[in-house]
């Protein structure tokens, strides 16, 4: 009883860590896929400016380093906070 009890503990935790450690690498991938699925909203002026971005996100999320995908979450983080606020008319 008591391994069935551990295990079941074990398999638990397992399942409940193993996502915020993927989260963060898949992260990257996610903003960059709004990115891309947003490009039809994408404002002209802006265009350029979002290209940059996930150019230099892309470059960062290739490093495969902790820094690098940070960087490119924050990157794309507020490529997609402009557009947002692009297409709201404003900042």
């Amino acid at each position: 009883m008591k391994r069935s009890v551990l295990f079941g503990l074990f398999v638990t935790a397992s399942l409940l860590a193993s996502p915020s450690f993927a989260a963060e690498k898949d992260q990257c991938a996610v903003n960059l896929q709004t990115i891309e699925d947003a490009q039809a909203q994408i404002p002209e002026e802006l265009a350029d400016q979002v290209a940059d971005s996930v150019k230099q996100a892309q470059a960062d999320h290739a490093k495969g380093t902790k820094q690098g995908i940070d960087d490119c979450v924050a990157e794309t983080n507020q490529t997609i906070q402009d557009i947002k606020n692009a297409n709201k008319g404003g900042k």
